[in-house]
């Protein structure tokens, strides 16, 4: 499943897109923030839908490396963000989850997040 999150200017309206099997699901209303922020909250949205859908062995691909890099062990998170790595865990209590790295052309969550704003 794919995940992405962003805000148009930064910080601005955040919104986030999550794309699994071929369906994708955009929310708009996530309010005011950064990109890093819109970021984390597409991560946790793409792990809601996938445990709303009964999944307990999800692997979630984006392109926001600071937020895979903390979801991974590899880096700590900054101090506005701890709460979002808290309610990933939480989420992901009795699952299988992993976070992979893929880049922005390949992430088809950002593809459409694109489509929405062209330029």
């Amino acid at each position: 499943m794919f995940f992405d999150g962003g805000c148009r200017p930064n910080p601005g309206a955040m919104e986030c897109a999550v794309v699994l099997g071929g369906e994708m699901l955009v929310r708009t209303d996530l309010g005011h923030g950064s990109s890093h922020e819109a970021e984390w909250l597409a991560l946790v949205e793409g792990l809601r839908v996938a445990r709303s859908h009964g999944l307990a062995d999800v692997v979630l691909l984006g392109d926001a490396l600071a937020v895979i890099a903390v979801v991974n062990g590899k880096a700590k998170p900054v101090a506005s963000a701890a709460h979002h790595l808290a309610t990933f865990r939480e989420l992901a209590t009795d699952a299988r989850v992993s976070v992979r790295y893929v880049r922005r052309a390949q992430n088809l969550a950002g593809v459409a997040l694109n489509r929405r704003h062209p330029r």
